[in-house]
C-alpha cells in the first residue's frame, strides 16, 4: 500500500478544501418569452416557459 513521503501542510490541505467554495453568483440568462432574468436550463418562474413551450402554469 502506498504511503505519503512527506506530511501535507495545513496550507495545502486547506487550500484544496477551499477550492470548492462558491464565491460568485449563479449564472443568469434572459427568458425568450417574457425577457425576465432566469437561471439557465430551468423553467422561467415568471411565465412558466421552457424549451419553447409552456412547461408549468403560473398565475
Amino acid at each position: 500500500m502506498a504511503v505519503p513521503k512527506k506530511k501535507t501542510s495545513k496550507a495545502k490541505s486547506r487550500s484544496r478544501r477551499a477550492s470548492a467554495w462558491r464565491l460568485r453568483a449563479p449564472a443568469r440568462s434572459t427568458c425568450p418569452q417574457c425577457h425576465e432574468a432566469k437561471v439557465p436550463h430551468v423553467v422561467c418562474g415568471n411565465c412558466g416557459w421552457y424549451g419553447g413551450r409552456q412547461a408549468i402554469e403560473v398565475d
